[in-house]
């Protein structure tokens, strides 16, 4: 007999929770990545630079485990159709892995779970992409929070040392615990209908130095002020109870945005219809304009200010988009040309190389005001003062947008036509529902 580990969301062999109990369990542990043919299949770009990273890692896990003498089975399709083969083709007598809170996987491990019952088969999941789980951190009546910062408090309460504890996987990565076979192969990217991206991926490090002084210069994109972490975060090729215990012992602020990731989660999961929805359905009344070609100019980078532009040419070129100028092309999308943040929310999700539902959705719902704990309908970004607060030498302009000071280049809409119309339609539509 043996055991599966099905990597996910968590593509790394160090600290990996569920990993290191399957390689306890006494049974050999067999490898497994999917490639899922229902999330592959939605994808726009051919090159999505996401396929390339996830790639990247799953060949080199496949190495380790080669290199340990023992097998990774590495497999494109549809998990509900794959995993009744499985069961025929292999002895398995359990399937460990890592909890995944996003709906569609928590719809897919329901059925999975029905199908491994059925045969006598295990099914084992740990918590492991997150620090606090979604039902580990609520109110005291048993609710959950939809407020940050009480929800903060509350999650630095509720931390244990052990929720921070290093599951020492690799010490226990040995021939002895591993399932050896002939050689399995790897799909290729053409194999999969995709091309490698020309997107370079950022390193999976961050220094003290940064750490500490994130408080300092997080908020200023000209310089290099953030982790550029998301995306190991979000495909777990890092350990994210590593870097808490980094961020507990160097930088709160740095901590709180690691508790913002928790929260999104946790939104999440108690609110689902959020995922496609107004997490206060009041703002689903708001009568959005939607003009196609403003968007496409507003995706390209052709709004005519320079902020908005520089953000959205550094997402399209990097995959990759500063946090507070996040902020600002959301609002200025939302507020200045009146479009559906659901808009907004699927170009971020085509090109962020750090995409995750949770934190994408919260983020723009924020930005829109329809989320909880999100910016007043009435908080109208400016760009131009936005610009003089966070790049005042136009650093960070100048290296995406070197044309700002030509002449012809020109705002598409007048700032202080566009913040009062906004005020007026999410004013009218609200009917004062909200504060």
């Amino acid at each position: 007999m043996m055991t599966i580990h099905w990597f996910r969301r968590d593509l790394r062999i160090d600290d990996n929770t569920a990993l290191y109990q399957a390689l306890q369990s006494g049974q050999p542990v067999l490898g497994l990545f999917i490639f899922d043919r229902s999330i592959l299949d939605k994808l726009e770009d051919r090159d999505d630079a996401r396929v390339s990273f996830i790639h990247l890692h799953v060949s080199r896990l496949k190495a380790e485990f080669e290199s340990k003498g023992g097998s990774m089975l590495v497999l494109h399709g549809d998990p509900l159709e794959l995993w009744p083969r499985l069961l025929s083709d292999y002895p398995i007598s359990a399937v460990y892995t890592n909890r995944d809170y996003e709906p569609y996987a928590r719809q897919r491990d329901g059925a999975l779970n029905r199908l491994f019952e059925s045969k006598g088969v295990a099914f084992h999941h740990y918590k492991d992409q997150v620090v606090l789980e979604a039902k580990e951190v609520l109110k005291d009546d048993g609710k959950p929070y939809t407020v940050f910062t009480p929800y903060s408090r509350k999650w630095k309460a509720r931390l244990q040392s052990g929720d921070l504890e290093t599951h020492d996987s690799r010490a226990i990565f040995t021939p002895a615990n591993l399932y050896p076979t002939p050689q399995l192969p790897l799909p290729s990217l053409a194999d999969m209908g995709f091309e490698p991206s020309k997107i370079d991926f950022p390193k999976e490090e961050v220094s003290d130095a940064l750490i500490k002084m994130y408080s300092e210069q997080r908020n200023f994109p000209g310089i290099r002020g953030t982790s550029r972490l998301g995306v190991h975060l979000r495909f777990g090729t890092m350990s994210i109870r590593a870097l808490a215990r980094k961020a507990q012992a160097l930088n709160e602020t740095f901590l709180n945005e690691l508790i913002w990731r928790d929260f999104y989660h946790m939104i999440l999961w108690h609110f689902p219809h959020a995922a496609t929805g107004s997490f206060r359905p009041a703002y689903d009344n708001i009568p959005w304009r939607n003009n196609e070609a403003e968007f496409q100019k507003w995706c390209a980078g052709q709004t005519g200010y320079p902020i908005v532009d520089a953000g959205m040419r550094e997402l399209n070129a990097t995959g990759f988009m500063h946090n507070r100028v996040r902020m600002i092309v959301a609002s200025f999308l939302t507020k200045h040309l009146l479009i559906d943040w659901r808009w907004g929310e699927a170009y971020f999700a085509r090109k962020l190389l750090d995409f995750d539902l949770a934190a994408n959705n919260g983020g723009w719902q924020w930005a829109a005001g329809s989320g909880c704990d999100a910016a007043p309908y009435f908080r109208v970004f400016n760009p131009e003062g936005q610009t003089k607060k966070f790049d005042p030498q136009g650093t960070y302009i100048r290296q995406w947008v070197p044309e700002f000071q030509r002449l012809d280049y020109r705002p598409m809409v007048d700032h202080k036509m566009a913040r009062q119309r906004a005020l007026d339609t999410y004013g009218k539509a609200l009917k004062g529902e909200v504060a």
